[in-house]
C-alpha cells in the first residue's frame, strides 16, 4: 500500500512577491509579499511566507510598488457618468471656442438638447461672463445648456431661458439671473441653474448603464477603488443599486442623500445601510456656491468685485434642521462649504449640535477659504476637513484676484486643517477635477501643475508630506467614510483592494508621479 503525503500548505487565491508593498498601517510599514484568498488578506511580510501557502496565482511584482487601493473621498459618480455623454468644454479659451467645441460633439446627432460642462471664464480673455449671444446665433432652435467647470454656474440660449419661464430678471433665493436692464443674458449662478437642469430629461436608462460602466472604467484605470459619491438622489441610487445587484456594476460607493423627503423616507428613517458594494449613512448640504462663480459666501466684500460678498444657496434654520434630523437618526452631515463665511456658519451650526472631541466624523467638504479664528474649531468638535488638492493648483492662477494679499493666506490651508484632528481626507471632485489619484497627490505634496508653476509651490507652507498625501487617499479617505476596518490599508484581515504600479511615490519626482498609472488594481 503506498501512503501519499499531504500538502501542508494552505491553498490560497493569490501570492504577490518581490514586491514593496506601501501597507499604510498605523507604523506605515513596508513588505515584500502579500497573501490573498476570498477577497481578503491573509498574510503580509517577506518573501518567505509565500513558502507556507500554494497559491492558485502568483504575481512576480519584480520589485514594483503595491499600494492600497485609492479612494475618492469626494467626487460625483453619476455626474461624470453624464458628463462623458455631453460636450467637454474643459480648458476652452473663449465662448467662439466652446460654439466650435459643442458643434463638433453634435454633429450627426439628432438631439433637441444641447449640453456641455467644463468652461471657466477665467481661461477668457476677459475673464469676464459671457452671455449667451454666440449660443443664439449657432443653436437657435436648441436648448442649449453648458455648466461652469465647478457645477456652480451655466450659461443657457434663449430658448432654453424661454422654455424655463425666465423672461425677465427676478430674485432667486441661494442664485442669481444675470443680465442688463432686467433682460437676463443667460448666466446662472447655483440655484438659478435648476431652473433650466430641471426641463433637461434624463438620460435613458440603457444610456446611462454604458455611460456608468465607462466611468467605471475610467476610475479602475485610474487606480480608484472605492468612491464617495457627494450626492445623489433616489432614483440614481435605486438604479445604482440594481447594476451593483446584477454584477454590471463592480464599483463600490459611499452614497450621500440630498436632503429630500423622499431621500429620507427611501433611505435615512430605515438606518445605515451597508454592504460590500453600497454603503448609505450620510447627507450632503451645500451652504454656498464656488470662488470662481464668485458665489462663495465670504464674510468680506470679494476684492475684485466690490460690493459682492457671495450667497448662501439655504438659510441657517433650514441647515440646522437637516443636521439635527441627522444627528437624530446617527447620520453623517457633510457640508460643502468654500468661503469663509460658509465654514464659519457651518462650523457654528455643527458645534450646537456636537459634542466636543466626538467621532461623529462630520465633514466640511472643500473648506477652501477659513478665517484665521476659526481653525481650532475644527479640533475641537472633530469636524473633519475634506479636501481636493486639485482646487489649489486649479484655482491658484485667480484665488488671490478673488481674496486678495490677507486672505488668500487662509484658504486651501491643508495643512494647517490636518493638524487640527491629525488626520484628512483626500478626493479629486471630480468631474470638477481630473478623475486621476496622482494629480491629488501631486497637488498636495508639490503644490504645482504640472508644468511645475509656480517655482517653489503655491503656499508651499501648506503642502503634505509623501506619506501624509498617501494616507490621505487611502486610510483616511477610509476613515472618513467609517470603512477604515475594511479598506484602506494592507493589513491582514482587510479587503485585498491594492493597486500595483512602477513607480515610487515616497522617492520619484512630480513629472514622473504625473505620469504614472496602475499596472493592475
Amino acid at each position: 500500500m503506498v501512503i501519499q503525503a499531504c500538502d501542508p500548505k494552505k491553498e490560497v487565491d493569490l501570492v504577490i512577491i518581490n514586491a514593496k508593498i506601501y501597507t499604510v498601517d498605523a507604523a506605515f510599514s513596508t513588505a515584500e509579499a502579500m497573501v490573498v484568498d476570498n477577497g481578503k488578506i491573509l498574510d503580509v511580510g517577506s518573501n518567505d511566507i509565500a513558502e507556507k501557502y500554494k497559491a492558485r496565482e502568483t504575481i512576480d511584482a519584480e520589485g514594483k510598488f503595491v499600494y492600497p487601493g485609492f479612494i475618492d473621498a469626494h467626487c460625483h459618480f453619476m455626474g461624470y457618468a453624464k458628463f462623458l455623454q455631453q460636450a467637454d468644454l474643459t480648458g476652452a479659451t473663449s465662448m467662439m471656442d466652446v460654439v466650435e467645441r459643442l458643434g463638433v460633439h453634435y454633429e450627426g446627432v439628432e438631439s433637441d438638447y444641447i449640453l456641455g460642462r467644463g468652461w471657466d471664464q477665467n481661461r477668457f480673455e476677459d475673464k469676464n461672463y459671457p452671455d449667451n449671444s454666440l449660443l443664439n446665433d449657432a443653436f437657435p432652435d436648441k436648448i442649449v445648456y453648458i455648466t461652469r467647470v465647478d457645477g456652480h454656474a451655466a450659461i443657457a440660449n434663449n430658448k432654453a431661458l424661454e422654455e424655463a419661464g425666465i423672461n425677465k430678471i427676478f430674485d432667486v433665493e441661494g442664485g442669481k439671473i444675470l443680465g442688463e436692464n432686467g433682460i437676463p443674458n443667460g448666466v446662472l449662478i447655483d440655484n438659478a441653474m435648476d431652473y433650466v437642469s430641471n426641463i433637461i430629461p434624463e438620460m435613458p436608462e440603457k444610456e446611462k448603464v454604458h455611460w456608468l460602466k465607462l466611468a467605471e472604467n475610467n476610475c479602475f484605470q485610474s487606480g480608484l477603488t472605492s468612491l464617495a459619491d457627494a450626492g445623489l438622489e433616489k432614483d440614481d441610487i435605486l438604479f445604482i443599486d440594481s447594476l451593483q445587484e446584477n454584477g454590471e456594476l463592480k464599483m463600490p460607493l459611499y452614497i450621500m442623500l440630498h436632503p429630500t423627503k423622499e431621500n429620507y423616507e427611501a433611505f435615512m428613517f430605515s438606518g445605515i445601510i451597508q454592504n460590500d458594494k453600497l454603503h448609505i449613512s450620510s447627507i450632503k448640504l451645500y451652504a454656498d456656491g464656488a470662488l470662481g462663480s464668485r458665489g462663495a459666501k465670504l464674510l468680506d466684500d470679494y476684492s475684485d468685485d466690490k460690493g459682492n460678498t457671495g450667497l448662501l444657496k439655504h438659510d441657517e434654520n433650514w441647515i440646522k434642521q437637516q443636521c439635527l434630523l441627522a444627528y437624530n437618526y446617527g447620520y453623517q452631515v457633510n457640508t460643502h462649504c468654500i468661503g469663509d463665511s460658509a465654514v464659519r456658519l457651518i462650523l457654528k451650526i455643527y458645534a450646537d449640535i456636537l459634542p466636543e472631541k466626538n467621532d461623529k466624523r462630520w465633514r466640511i467638504e472643500h473648506a477652501q477659504c477659513v478665517d484665521e479664528a476659526d481653525f481650532h474649531l475644527f479640533g475641537q468638535y472633530g469636524i473633519i476637513p475634506s479636501i481636493q488638492t486639485t482646487h489649489a493648483t486649479s484655482d491658484m492662477y485667480w484665488a488671490k484676484d478673488r481674496l486678495g494679499e490677507k486672505r488668500i493666506k487662509n484658504a486651501y490651508a491643508y495643512k494647517r486643517l490636518l493638524a487640527e484632528n491629525g488626520w484628512i481626507p483626500n478626493g479629486t471632485d471630480f468631474p470638477i477635477e481630473n478623475i486621476n489619484p496622482m494629480y491629488s497627490f501631486c497637488a498636495a505634496v508639490f503644490r504645482q501643475d504640472k508644468d511645475g508653476y509656480p517655482a517653489g509651490g503655491f503656499q508651499a507652507e501648506e503642502a503634505l508630506s509623501r506619506e501624509e498625501a498617501l494616507r490621505s487617499i487611502t486610510i483616511w479617505a477610509a476613515k472618513s467614510l467609517f470603512e477604515e476596518k475594511q479598506k484602506g490599508s494592507l493589513e491582514i484581515g482587510k479587503k485585498a483592494d491594492f493597486v500595483i504600479m512602477d513607480v515610487d511615490l515616497m522617492q520619484a519626482s512630480m513629472d514622473e508621479i504625473y505620469q504614472a498609472k496602475p499596472i493592475g488594481c
